[in-house]
């Protein structure tokens, strides 16, 4: 959408971000909330054009007591030709929270 675009028609990095953020924590989430505490180094590759898909994939890197490492990539479909471009990549820390905002194991899977 042009909201979310600067005038060359380029999407803001920190909704790619966001939408990354939001697949991250959301493959856990359904056992209760969790936030995000650190992002490793992302570099973006390609812009993301107004009118092109974003396609976001998951996958769990680590698991602990009550943080885990997701591992996500976000591509680009493109409008016109369908083509998908990696528009960038990075490890997102996330820890599960109780309803008083304070750690709490994550339930289910552990890795470490």
């Amino acid at each position: 959408m042009p909201a979310v675009a600067n005038p060359n028609g380029d999407i803001f990095g920190g909704w790619v971000v966001a939408n990354m953020d939001q697949a991250g924590g959301g493959r856990r989430a359904r056992k209760g909330p969790v936030v995000t505490i650190a992002i490793e180094a992302m570099t973006f590759i390609k812009a993301v054009r107004i009118g092109d898909g974003l396609e976001v994939y998951t996958a769990i890197q680590s698991v602990g007591r009550t943080s885990m490492k997701i591992y996500i990539e976000a591509w680009a479909k493109r409008f016109q030709t369908h083509a998908r471009d990696k528009v960038t990549d990075a490890v997102f820390t996330f820890v599960h929270v109780g309803d008083d905002g304070r750690p709490r194991p994550v339930p289910g899977l552990k890795m470490d």
